[in-house]
């Protein structure tokens, strides 16, 4: 019998398409390790992204690759991963503390954003990252109620605000700060202001993702968060309701303009299940978000339905994640997570901070 070869399991590795990267482990750098003793071979795998609700079945996919080349009578396939800091903007640097920013954004209002946000934020969470997440809704800010927080946030030094912390999600809001039926009426330079000093001046903690939950459409603000905010990514939330679609497109091209890659866009509210009698009605349209995907060569993260379950947990400040974390939408929010974070994980690393800070000194 020949012997088991390193050539041979990485060609069976290979063969197996991991469904959240759409590409093998192989050339993605995620194969860490392959050890043979015999007819025995050990496999550890690093992700680039987290994976708590996958690792199992990633593990038992290259086990039974592996186990498939000849000469080999048993297989451990080890699954882990780590998460990097990827690049931003080429005119900004990264902040302190927070390895990666994700934008979640909507050409308009009304097509389900914040509810996204929240979910995908407290998604990454479980799926075992360290995440934050920074309303940056001025106008309309909804997560401190989505959250249940109520309160005021704490300044240690007087200078930076401490963020909230709600099922293990370190948050921000202007909301924390204000009544929350009290108007911001406030002129373009302000909320970007105010935004900018969210951002910097939050004492956040060793975040792996920090979600950014913007504002609806493509006006100044955006345009000025999207020049001034190290992002590494965006996601695009929209209805199959063409009006929708047509102002996603809108917010996909302003990514675009400013050198931030779109992850891929979220279609919510695709289909309506009656609970009654169990009919399913596409109320707003069908496949917009799959054709708008094809179009721009971007990818369809997930398609949440229109349920009321939804708008009934995240107005009671326990978003659907948490209130039912073994529910089918559960999941699909879960499922959405991992692929925005595998997406991202295969976009350029910044190594910035790996390298030390070189200071000259005149003595």
């Amino acid at each position: 019998m020949s012997a088991v070869t390193n050539e041979a399991v990485e060609a069976a590795i290979k063969d197996y398409v991991e469904p959240h990267l759409g590409r093998d482990l192989v050339s993605t750098k995620c194969v860490k390790s392959i050890d043979i003793e015999g007819d025995q071979v050990k496999v550890q795998v690093m992700l680039g992204f987290p994976a708590k609700g996958a690792a199992e079945v990633i593990a038992e996919a290259v086990t039974d690759k592996v186990k498939g080349v000849a000469g080999v009578s048993d297989a451990q396939v080890e699954v882990q991963w780590e998460i990097r800091s990827h690049s931003v903007q080429k005119s900004l640097k990264p902040i302190d503390n927070v390895k990666n920013i994700i934008a979640v954004a909507s050409g308009k209002g009304g097509v389900g954003k914040s509810t996204t946000a929240v979910n995908l934020a407290l998604a990454l969470a479980e799926e075992g990252a360290t995440v934050g997440l920074l309303d940056a809704d001025i106008y309309g800010p909804s997560q401190p109620r989505m959250l249940g927080i109520s309160g005021q946030p704490e300044s240690k030094d007087g200078n930076r605000l401490e963020p909230m912390v709600s099922y293990n999600l370190q948050a921000m809001s202007i909301g924390f700060l204000i009544e929350e039926e009290t108007p911001m009426i406030w002129r373009g330079p302000m909320v970007t202001q105010a935004l900018e000093q969210l951002l910097n001046d939050t004492n956040w903690t060793q975040l792996d993702y920090l979600v950014i939950d913007l504002p609806p459409g493509t006006g100044d603000t955006q345009l000025t968060l999207a020049q001034k905010v190290p992002v590494s990514g965006a996601v695009i939330v929209t209805t199959p309701q063409d009006i929708a679609l047509l102002d996603a497109r809108k917010g996909l091209k302003m990514f675009q303009k400013v050198e931030v890659p779109v992850l891929g866009v979220v279609e919510n509210m695709s289909i309506h299940i009656c609970s009654k009698c169990g009919h399913e009605e596409h109320i707003f349209g069908e496949g917009g978000g799959q054709s708008m995907a094809e179009q721009y060569g971007i990818q369809l993260l997930g398609s949440l339905p229109l349920d009321i379950h939804i708008r009934q947990e995240t107005d009671s400040g326990k978003p659907s994640v948490v209130s039912d974390p073994d529910s089918r939408i559960s999941q699909i929010y879960r499922e959405i997570a991992r692929k925005t974070a595998a997406k991202l994980s295969l976009q350029a690393k910044d190594y910035a901070a790996k390298f030390p800070r070189i200071v000259i000194q005149n003595n």
